[in-house]
């Protein structure tokens, strides 16, 4: 054998060898996610601590790597740039998937819910199907990180709709439910996307915006607001969600560990996200944040005014019209057996 063959020879075992023993530089999969969370937050460290454990876990076969502050641009912006390759995943909120999935925006419905209880009711029977529903949809999700109620906030004091007149009331862009809300209590909406919110608010484009505590805490829109009205308006959720496309090249243990440990990661959002709404409350009071009741004579006007617009979309199919039926029941269930209870009175 000629020197020229030896070489050969032992290149070809060296290949051979290092897809043996090396899969995972040959077969790594980045998977690019974007986050309008900001750097340095605790929901950026969670993040990345996650995507951490799940390249270690698949001897670096998949890894994560998140864009966070919004660098991405809006939820628009994000599912183009997913369709196109250049990203593979984003973190939304469910207005923000609602072009691919339109009943993701479910739990969403204006002023469906007065109590976390009665969310947690309907919850538990609606959200492994809305996850399958998103799924033949086009996208894996993790589960859902109940963000908690948005609440007006604004620069001047609201009680009443007579307050919200000639105010410039933010609504996510592409959100056509909080819209369609809007209207129907004939105010006029300023649709924009949560990245130019802030700037919105400093330049007086906006006056009013609906956020949970928590959101208006790490995205600063507190700042440039002085009042808070604690109605119930919607209820929030955020989820993480990756194209299912881009995994088709993931092997199912290396997919097994990404649900497991991005699972694991949302359920502690969901629970933690409650605890930071109460401490984002308490810094809100602290900052001098004035909070608010809506006049209650006013809700059932709200309530109604808002179902109705509710009623016109599903009819119009832009929503399940069976799956808005059925989240009403089960709001309606949970209120009829709690009525029942308190009538009973405690147990003896």
């Amino acid at each position: 054998m000629t020197v020229l063959k030896q070489t050969m020879s032992l290149l070809r075992s060296l290949v051979i060898l290092v897809s043996v023993f090396l899969p995972g530089v040959l077969h790594a999969t980045d998977l690019k996610i974007a986050t309008v969370a900001p750097e340095g937050s605790s929901w950026m460290k969670d993040l990345r601590v996650a995507g951490a454990q799940i390249k270690d876990r698949t001897s670096g076969r998949v890894n994560l790597k998140f864009y966070g502050g919004g660098i991405q641009g809006s939820d628009r912006k994000v599912l183009r740039k997913i369709r196109i390759g250049q990203l593979h995943g984003g973190v939304f909120t469910s207005n923000g998937l609602q072009d691919r999935y339109p009943d993701i925006v479910i739990y969403g419905s204006p002023m469906l819910f007065d109590t976390l209880d009665e969310v947690d009711f309907v919850r538990s029977r609606l959200d492994k199907r809305l996850a399958a529903g998103l799924e033949d949809a086009g996208f894996v999700s993790f589960g859902f990180a109940g963000g908690g109620f948005a609440y007006l906030m604004s620069n001047k004091p609201v009680t009443g709709i007579a307050d919200l007149r000639g105010q410039k009331i933010w609504v996510p862009e592409g959100d056509p439910t909080s819209y369609a809300a809007m209207e129907s209590l004939q105010l006029s909406p300023v649709a924009l996307p949560i990245t130019d919110v802030l700037t919105g608010l400093q330049t007086s484009l906006l006056d009013i915006v609906a956020t949970p505590p928590v959101g208006a805490v790490v995205l600063q829109w507190y700042t440039k607001t002085k009042y808070i009205t604690t109605q119930p308006l919607s209820y929030t959720i955020g989820l993480l969600a990756i194209d299912r496309n881009a995994l088709k090249n993931v092997s199912a243990a290396d997919q097994a560990v990404l649900r497991e440990v991005m699972t694991k990661l949302y359920k502690h959002f969901d629970a933690q996200n409650r605890i930071d709404n109460a401490k984002a409350e308490q810094a809100l009071r602290a900052n001098g944040m004035q909070f608010l009741e809506l006049d209650p004579a006013e809700v059932p006007v709200w309530r109604a005014s808002t179902a109705g617009a509710m009623d016109k979309l599903a009819a119009s199919g832009s929503i399940s019209a069976d799956l808005l039926r059925e989240a009403r029941g089960y709001v309606q269930e949970y209120r009829a057996a709690l009525s029942v209870s308190k009538a009973a009175g405690p147990a003896r």
